[in-house]
Order: C-alpha cells, then structure tokens, then sequence
C-alpha cells in the first residue's frame, strides 16, 4: 500500500492519532513493537498557528518511530491552510485531516465529526490544504453525522477528488461517540467503491489478531489502524502483525509488558516532569490489559492510580509483577 510515495508494505498496521496517548514515547514504542505508521495526537489549528508550546511540542518526530503523519483539525479554511504548511515544515510524511473526533469541544465547535454537517466547508478545507503541501494528504473521518445519515460512500468520492491520497474510516457514526459496534459492512462497502482508486484505512474495534486478519480479508481494506486496544498494551502490534503476516501470535512474555509499561512511565517523566508525567501515563495504566481480572486488587489498583512519586509507581509495580501476580497464577 502506498499514501502518495509513502510505501508502507503490504496489508500495514498503523497507530491511530489519539489526544493524550500518542506522545512521540508512545508512538516509537509501538513502532518498534510492530506498527508500520504513527500519527501524532491531533493538532489544533487555531493553537498551532498562535504558537501554543503545548501544541507545538506535539509536532516533534522521533526518527525511528517514521513514517509519521502529523494529523490537524479546525473548522476554518485560512488557519487550516496555514497549520498544514507549519506541520510540514517539521517533517512529517504525511498531513492527516481529522474530521472524526466526537467529543463535543470539538464536534460541538464545527471541527472534527462536526465537518459531516457541513460537508461544502469539509471538502473547500480539504482541497486547499491539498493544494498547500507538497507532502500527501489523508483524511479521517467516520461514517456520517447519525444512523439516518451515512453518508462515507458518497463522501469518500468527493475526498478523492479533493486530492486527498488515503482515506481512513472509523465505522462509527458521530452520534454513537466509541458506543456500540463498529460497522465494517460500511467500511467494506467504502473499499468496494469501484469508482474509488485511493487506498482506505479501517479503523475500529480491532483488539486482537484474528478481528486484524478479518479486516484484511472479509472487507478488504488496504490497511488497519489501532486505537484504543494499544493503550496501556503496545505490544498489540507485535502480537497482532505476527499472526497476520506469519499466521502464528507472538509470544510477549509478562515480563515484557512490565518493561514496556516502566519505559513509558521513565519516557514520559523525562519528557514533561515527575508529576505531570505520571498523570500523563495513568491513562495507559488504568487501561493496561495486564491487570485485569486481578482478584482483590481493588487497592492495589487506587494506589497505582494516585501514586505521584515514580519511586512510589515503581515499587508498587514491582509489588505486582514479583508477588502479586505469581500468586494469581498458581491459583
């Protein structure tokens, strides 16, 4: 599959651009554990062009984590157009438009899911930030407002026209937020757009390696991008690619995890402070697949959660990997 010169190999895994998660840390980790592209958190126009430094941080690349997409939002032609041009100046190999976000701040506001009201001012931004870069431009975007108002298919073609060189798909409409399935029928429907020639990216409830396979081979899509399933847990990517590409899951040891999880957490205090680098990684944390289904872990769980000295967040880590879960699993 390729996003303009970008070759990303056959059938690629990408990392989704989530706020709060995909830091450059995040997004080289998951890299090396076996995704084939990452995409920052989404940028706002409006803060990029004013010289926010918590927005412009975000634009940073780590060099082994490319190829890298910087993905912007906004709602208005001019800021678009100019946020595009300051983005690719930092080097990504891609701009990615954002016209999926739910959250109400920003769907709320016009921007994100809000363009799927507003498709004219949708595809007037895309075509001029296509005409504004050199580099290629995606979009992502979900499958319409509402239930009564899929409109991807449709749509997908006017994207194509704009210029753009991939297109993502979450399989979710704006009103059901991340509630309810994700409708790869849709998507499916989307790649088999005869009229379509641009490669389309599924996103959406793929959270292990057999649903990863299915979205190549049931719906055809030229590509799958993980989202919430690698918070907390970047060794999805290599479990998941493993079985897609070898037919056989590889083996991530718990000591692994450990190891990763403890590497974000240093990453992120070395990055930002003690403090807000522990209550930056919380999130990843308290979605960690490592532990679930703990008995009695309940405290263990609200101290690991509260813990704001990394001294305190790694004995307690520690407590859990040598003692806690040994015992679980003699049981």
């Amino acid at each position: 599959m390729k996003i303009g010169n970008v070759d990303l190999g056959d059938r690629p895994v990408m990392l989704a651009p989530m706020e709060d998660v995909t830091d450059a840390s995040f997004r080289l980790i998951c890299k090396e554990q076996g995704a084939d592209m990452t995409y920052t958190e989404f940028v706002s126009a409006d803060a990029l062009i004013r010289n926010i430094s918590a927005t412009t941080r975000k634009l940073h690349i780590e060099p082994g984590e490319r190829p890298t997409a910087i993905q912007i939002y906004g709602r208005e032609v001019e800021p678009m157009v100019e946020a595009a041009r300051i983005a690719e100046a930092a080097g990504p190999e891609i701009i990615d438009i954002n016209f999926g976000c739910p959250v109400k701040k920003v769907a709320g506001k016009g921007a994100g899911s809000g363009m799927l009201r507003d498709v004219p001012r949708m595809l007037q931004i895309t075509r001029a930030v296509v005409d504004a870069v050199k580099v290629p431009v995606t979009v992502k975007t979900r499958l319409g407002w509402d239930c009564e108002h899929k409109i991807i298919v449709e749509l997908a073609e006017q994207l194509q026209d704009c210029g753009i060189q991939a297109l993502t798909v979450h399989g979710r409409t704006r009103s059901q937020m991340y509630t309810g399935q994700a409708d790869w029928e849709m998507i499916g429907r989307v790649k088999a757009n005869p009229r379509l020639h641009i490669p389309v990216i599924g996103n959406g409830d793929i959270t292990d390696g057999p649903k990863l396979v299915e979205a190549f081979e049931r719906y055809g899509v030229d590509g799958v991008m993980v989202g919430r399933a690698s918070i907390g847990a970047p060794w999805i990517f290599r479990q998941m690619t493993s079985l897609l590409r070898t037919g056989q899951e590889a083996e991530v040891t718990t000591a692994e995890k450990f190891a990763l999880l403890r590497r974000q957490i240093r990453e992120s205090v070395e990055r930002i402070d003690e403090y807000r680098g522990i209550l930056h990684i919380r999130r990843h944390l308290a979605a960690s697949p490592l532990f679930k289904n703990i008995p009695d872990f309940r405290a263990t769980r609200i101290a690991m959660l509260k813990a704001d000295k990394l001294a305190d967040l790694e004995a307690i880590l520690d407590d859990i990997e040598q003692n806690i879960l040994p015992r679980v699993n003699k049981l």
